[in-house]
Protein backbone atom coordinates (compact mmCIF):
# COMPACT_ATOMS: atom_id res chain seq x y z
CA UNK A 1 0.00 0.00 0.00
CA UNK A 2 1.55 3.17 -1.31
CA UNK A 3 1.13 6.56 0.58
CA UNK A 4 -0.80 4.94 3.69
CA UNK A 5 -0.61 7.83 5.43
CA UNK A 6 -2.01 9.69 2.92
CA UNK A 7 -4.89 7.72 2.33
CA UNK A 8 -5.63 7.16 6.33
CA UNK A 9 -5.53 11.06 6.63
CA UNK A 10 -8.14 11.51 3.75
CA UNK A 11 -10.25 8.85 4.77
CA UNK A 12 -10.50 10.35 8.34
CA UNK A 13 -10.98 13.62 7.15
CA UNK A 14 -14.24 12.50 5.39
CA UNK A 15 -15.19 11.00 8.19
CA UNK A 16 -14.97 13.68 10.84
CA UNK A 17 -12.91 11.35 12.95
CA UNK A 18 -9.76 12.87 14.41
CA UNK A 19 -8.68 9.62 16.12
CA UNK A 20 -5.24 8.36 15.81
CA UNK A 21 -4.56 4.84 14.04
CA UNK A 22 -2.45 1.97 14.60
CA UNK A 23 -1.77 -0.60 12.56
CA UNK A 24 -0.95 -3.39 14.42
CA UNK A 25 -0.67 -7.31 14.31
CA UNK A 26 -2.97 -9.80 14.87
CA UNK A 27 -2.13 -10.73 18.09
CA UNK A 28 -2.02 -7.70 19.85
CA UNK A 29 -5.62 -7.10 18.61
CA UNK A 30 -6.66 -10.30 19.75
CA UNK A 31 -4.86 -9.50 23.28
CA UNK A 32 -6.96 -6.32 23.87
CA UNK A 33 -10.14 -7.78 22.04
CA UNK A 34 -10.04 -10.22 24.89
CA UNK A 35 -9.26 -8.15 27.69
CA UNK A 36 -11.74 -4.91 26.73
CA UNK A 37 -14.75 -7.02 24.83
CA UNK A 38 -14.17 -10.72 26.35
CA UNK A 39 -13.72 -11.89 22.46
CA UNK A 40 -10.74 -14.43 22.63
CA UNK A 41 -9.93 -13.89 18.91
CA UNK A 42 -8.64 -10.65 16.12
CA UNK A 43 -11.01 -8.23 15.09
CA UNK A 44 -10.49 -6.54 11.80
CA UNK A 45 -10.81 -3.16 14.17
CA UNK A 46 -10.66 -1.63 17.98
CA UNK A 47 -12.26 1.51 18.53
CA UNK A 48 -11.30 3.48 22.05
CA UNK A 49 -13.09 6.76 22.87
CA UNK A 50 -10.62 8.11 25.29
CA UNK A 51 -8.43 9.05 23.46
CA UNK A 52 -9.73 8.48 20.17
CA UNK A 53 -7.80 5.16 18.68
CA UNK A 54 -8.51 3.25 16.65
CA UNK A 55 -6.45 -0.26 16.24
CA UNK A 56 -6.56 -2.55 13.26
CA UNK A 57 -4.98 -5.96 12.61
CA UNK A 58 -2.94 -6.18 9.22
CA UNK A 59 -3.35 -10.05 9.39
CA UNK A 60 -7.22 -9.53 9.56
CA UNK A 61 -7.65 -6.60 6.57
CA UNK A 62 -6.05 -8.28 4.52
CA UNK A 63 -7.06 -11.83 4.90
CA UNK A 64 -10.89 -10.12 4.44
CA UNK A 65 -9.73 -8.05 1.48
CA UNK A 66 -8.71 -11.15 -0.47
CA UNK A 67 -11.61 -13.54 0.88
CA UNK A 68 -13.82 -10.28 -0.41
CA UNK A 69 -12.14 -10.17 -3.44
CA UNK A 70 -11.29 -6.26 -2.23
CA UNK A 71 -7.88 -4.27 -2.70
CA UNK A 72 -6.55 -4.22 0.88
CA UNK A 73 -6.64 -0.26 0.10
CA UNK A 74 -10.44 -0.29 -0.45
CA UNK A 75 -11.01 -2.45 2.93
CA UNK A 76 -9.11 -0.64 5.55
CA UNK A 77 -10.51 2.79 3.75
CA UNK A 78 -14.14 0.58 4.63
CA UNK A 79 -12.69 -0.11 8.51
CA UNK A 80 -11.56 3.27 9.11
CA UNK A 81 -14.88 5.14 8.31
CA UNK A 82 -16.58 1.93 10.40
CA UNK A 83 -14.26 2.53 13.41
CA UNK A 84 -14.94 6.32 12.94
CA UNK A 85 -18.54 6.07 12.58
CA UNK A 86 -18.36 3.97 16.17
CA UNK A 87 -16.10 6.70 17.51
CA UNK A 88 -19.48 9.21 16.08
CA UNK A 89 -21.61 7.02 18.65
CA UNK A 90 -23.05 4.33 15.35
CA UNK A 91 -23.48 0.87 15.91
CA UNK A 92 -24.33 -2.53 14.46
CA UNK A 93 -26.23 -4.26 17.16
CA UNK A 94 -29.59 -4.35 15.76
CA UNK A 95 -30.44 -4.50 12.30
CA UNK A 96 -31.68 -0.90 12.01
CA UNK A 97 -28.80 0.41 13.92
CA UNK A 98 -26.82 -1.90 11.16
CA UNK A 99 -28.90 -0.97 8.19
CA UNK A 100 -28.14 3.05 9.36
CA UNK A 101 -24.41 2.46 10.07
CA UNK A 102 -24.29 0.84 6.36
CA UNK A 103 -26.01 3.70 4.78
CA UNK A 104 -23.45 6.19 6.11
CA UNK A 105 -20.64 3.88 5.71
CA UNK A 106 -21.52 3.92 2.05
CA UNK A 107 -22.38 7.74 1.41
CA UNK A 108 -18.77 8.82 2.97
CA UNK A 109 -16.81 6.02 1.04
CA UNK A 110 -19.07 7.14 -2.47
CA UNK A 111 -17.33 10.37 -1.44
CA UNK A 112 -13.65 9.16 -1.26
CA UNK A 113 -14.27 7.37 -5.00
CA UNK A 114 -14.92 3.60 -3.12
CA UNK A 115 -17.38 0.76 -3.92
CA UNK A 116 -20.06 0.07 -1.63
CA UNK A 117 -19.07 -2.56 0.37
CA UNK A 118 -22.64 -3.11 0.77
CA UNK A 119 -23.97 -3.71 -2.31
CA UNK A 120 -24.97 -7.31 -3.46
CA UNK A 121 -24.10 -8.43 -0.14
Amino acid sequence: MRHLSLIVRRTLQAAGCGAGVVLTDDRTVKRLNYRDRGKNKPTNVLTYANPPEMLLAFGVVAREAARESKSITQHLQHLLVHGALHLHGYDHHHAGEAREMESEEARILARLHVPNPWKNR
